[in-house]
């Protein structure tokens, strides 16, 4: 694809705009040298000072400054150049995330070894010439070879089963010419026709609404409701057939690595062939593969998480955001983003459709769905009218468990019962690792990271303590370090190994598996254990969030929640809707191919509105009475909010300059500045860390307000850095 020609001085004296990936709030000014015909979005090499760094030309005047007082352009990279559309949406989410250009034009540029080509692969062809002899061994070699196409020296030894010395006689008598055989693709092209599904009569009027957006060549935004294992997928995989036949690219955001291996199947299943994946589990050489074909529009679809929103595609023309309510959409390191939400303005800046898919929406999908920006498809029963899970309570007061235990009698007894019939259960918390604390009983000693304001969680089947927030691990003690008692260590509160402990204890002949993102081995063992769970290799599954969602198990008819009031203890705004979410998901999980499910939460809050939501089934009242709170209190979408982090090596420096930026803070009739306060985790990595929460109505220019703030603000300095937070989901 041709870039945009930048306007301006003649090829001699030329000078264009370069944003290079660092933290610069525009791009700078750089020469172009003689025959170099650079447009705007062409990658290039630049001189950063003492080093050399690729970076993007971009559109705009540049100062007036006379060439040969610049530093020119060291290379331009033989790569197609960034669209319009792309280079306009990273000015759009640094503007709306106050973040430097670069360092958003930075996501695109991480997969370096893919601006230029990859090289030709040596192989042979098939010439008109003959061999001296014939043998069975040859014979094999020239049927292959015959119908015209070029192969490598071993692939055609290896597909005729000889030795490459059969190959290498045939090339020395002419039989095969050399030639060069381009790159191969990363995966084959999709093939939208390739295994049309059976819909039922909801799911055609569903995926047939979504086939004339994918056509439509022009924004819309579409919020995919139904219920868990109504087919969400497989009616979303319509409009990317569609898509591809019209020619352009599909983009499919996924917010887990563990969900991947799962959907790849299901994708091969309709297409013939899986999409190209993007993830941070990928080998580097592997993005670089995916990178340069998305690039040169060699892939047509993409499936990945958040980050291959900044892939350069440049003939994309639908986007799907899978789980669009998931949390690990947003970003917060460097370019604190929702990729969520930038997914539907990449799609509004590129004229296409963007559909977003979830079984329990976001609150604000649903209020957007009300004031009629994002258009509905329904779905409201699952395949083949397979029945929903029943849903019921269980009054931890009213039926504690043992001491010692955290399994109630009644879900012990349900576990027995489902065993019986031959059937799976599975057994959620959310919690990782052993025991979320471990204590001395003797002296009271708790076990704390030495970086951070929390506990260490005890990982018993790797013998370590672990801080889940900066990676501090250390070897579990036999004796107490603070004063020297042997045996006396007590695991205080429990996770899915301590779970997976009492489950084998109560049923010593179950088949066990314990599903944690913390699993020795990492994603390949995870993709592995899912698949034995799904092919009934195991009786009790005991996980955490990573089973929630995505997963089918078709003879899981049990699922039990240890904890279903874990996620309501913490003063997050968002808290009910996310614990309903999760619980909705994980219950979801059970009877999904037809078998009378049950769904047991373990609660000492029965009667809190998302538990009744949860046991009735009745989503829409505690969607109206969520939405209606969030009214009332002005909380997103009906305000908004953003925070300053101000971290520092201490506590003194990070307290003294967050008061500072209070101070020089205006009053502001539609904006309030709540804080300073010490954040709920005050040490992160050595790093201690203040708050400042910004709360704005709805129609407030909160993008102006800070960048007066931090213009008028005393420069950070020192360890001082100062991080904002747009729309923020973690309050911690």
């Amino acid at each position: 694809m041709r870039g945009e020609s930048i306007t301006g001085k003649s090829d001699r004296q030329r000078v264009v705009p370069v944003l290079v990936p660092m933290p610069a709030e525009r791009p700078y000014s750089y020469s172009v040298p003689d025959g170099m015909a650079v447009v705007a979005g062409s990658i290039v090499r630049v001189p950063l000072g003492p080093r050399e760094v690729a970076g993007i030309v971009w559109d705009g005047e540049t100062e007036e400054i006379e060439a040969r007082r610049l530093r020119p352009i060291s290379q331009m990279f033989d790569c197609p150049p960034v669209c319009e559309d792309m280079r306009r949406f990273v000015d759009w989410v640094a503007a709306y995330t106050l973040s430097p250009p670069g360092l958003v034009a930075r996501m695109i540029l991480r997969a370096p070894e893919a601006f230029d080509p990859e090289p030709w692969i040596d192989g042979l062809q098939l010439t008109e010439a003959r061999p001296d002899r014939m043998t069975e061994a040859r014979g094999r070699i020239l049927e292959l070879a015959s119908n015209g196409l070029a192969w490598t020296r071993s692939g055609l030894a290896h597909a005729a089963g000889v030795s490459l010395s059969v190959v290498d006689g045939l090339k020395a008598q002419g039989i095969f010419a050399e030639t060069l055989i381009p790159p191969r693709p990363v995966v084959t092209q999709p093939d939208p026709t390739y295994a049309a599904p059976d819909l039922t009569m909801d799911q055609e009027v569903a995926a047939s609404h979504l086939r004339e957006s994918a056509v439509s060549a022009k924004y819309s935004a579409t919020l995919i409701d139904g219920v868990t294992g109504s087919g969400k997928t497989e009616v979303y995989f319509e409009a990317v057939a569609a898509a591809i036949e019209a020619g352009r690219q599909v983009l499919i955001l996924l917010p887990e690595i563990a969900l991947t291996q799962a959907f790849l199947a299901r994708f091969h299943d309709r297409f013939g062939t899986k999409p190209a994946e993007w993830h941070s589990d990928l080998p580097p050489r592997m993005r670089e593969k995916v990178w340069r074909q998305v690039a040169e529009g060699t892939v047509r679809v993409v499936a990945g998480a958040r980050s291959a929103l900044f892939l350069p595609f440049n003939e994309l023309g639908l986007i799907v955001v899978d789980e669009e309510h998931d949390p690990a959409y947003k970003q917060e390191d460097r370019v604190f983003y929702n990729a969520r939400d930038m997914a539907v303005v990449r799609a509004h800046i590129g004229g296409f459709p963007v559909m977003l898919a979830s079984a329990t929406p976001s609150v604000e999908s649903q209020v957007n769905v009300a004031q009629g920006r994002y258009e509905r498809v329904h779905l409201p029963s699952r395949f083949a009218e397979a029945a929903m899970p029943e849903i019921r309570a269980i009054d931890m007061r009213r039926a504690p468990p043992a001491r010692g235990s955290f399994l109630s009698p009644p879900l012990i007894s349900a576990v027995q019962e489902t065993l019986e019939k031959g059937e799976q259960s599975l057994l959620f918390l959310n919690r990782r690792g052993y025991a979320p604390l471990t204590l001395c009983r003797v002296c009271g000693h708790r076990f704390q990271c030495p970086d951070c304001s929390s506990w260490l969680v005890e990982h018993r089947f790797r013998g370590q303590l672990v801080c889940h927030h900066c990676g501090h691990h250390e070897k579990r003690p036999e004796a107490c370090p603070e004063c020297g008692t042997f045996d006396h260590l007590v695991a205080c509160g429990p996770g899915v190994e301590r779970i997976a402990e009492e489950v084998v204890g109560h049923f010593p002949e179950a088949r066990t598996i314990v599903l944690s993102s913390d699993l020795l081995g990492g994603v390949k063992r995870m993709r592995l254990e899912f698949e034995a769970v799904a092919k009934g290799e195991a009786d009790i599954v005991i996980g955490t969030q990573l089973v929630a969602k995505g997963h089918n198990f078709p003879n899981m008819t049990l699922v039990g929640v240890v904890d279903a009031d874990l996620g309501l203890a913490n003063g997050d705004p968002r808290a009910a809707e996310r614990t309903f979410q999760l619980l909705s998901q994980v219950t979801g999980r059970a009877g999904r191919t037809g078998k009378k499910s049950v769904g047991l939460l373990q609660t000492y809050q029965p009667d809190h509105p998302v538990m009744r939501a949860i046991v009735s089934g009745d989503s829409e009242s505690f969607y109206d009475r969520e939405i209606a709170e969030r009214e009332r209190s002005a909380l997103p979408p009906f305000g908004r909010l953003a925070s300053l982090i101000v971290s520092a090596d201490t506590r003194a420096d990070s307290e003294g300059h967050a008061r500072q930026l209070r101070r020089v803070a205006l009053p502001a009739s539609d904006i309030a500045v709540l804080g300073p306060a010490e954040a709920p985790l005050a040490v992160v990595g050595g790093r201690h860390r203040f708050r400042l929460l910004l709360h704005g109505d709805r129609k407030s220019d909160m993008q102006g307000y800070l960048r007066r703030l931090l213009a008028d603000a005393p420069k950070a300095r020192g360890s001082v850095r100062v991080q904002v937070d747009i729309d923020p989901q973690s309050f911690l």
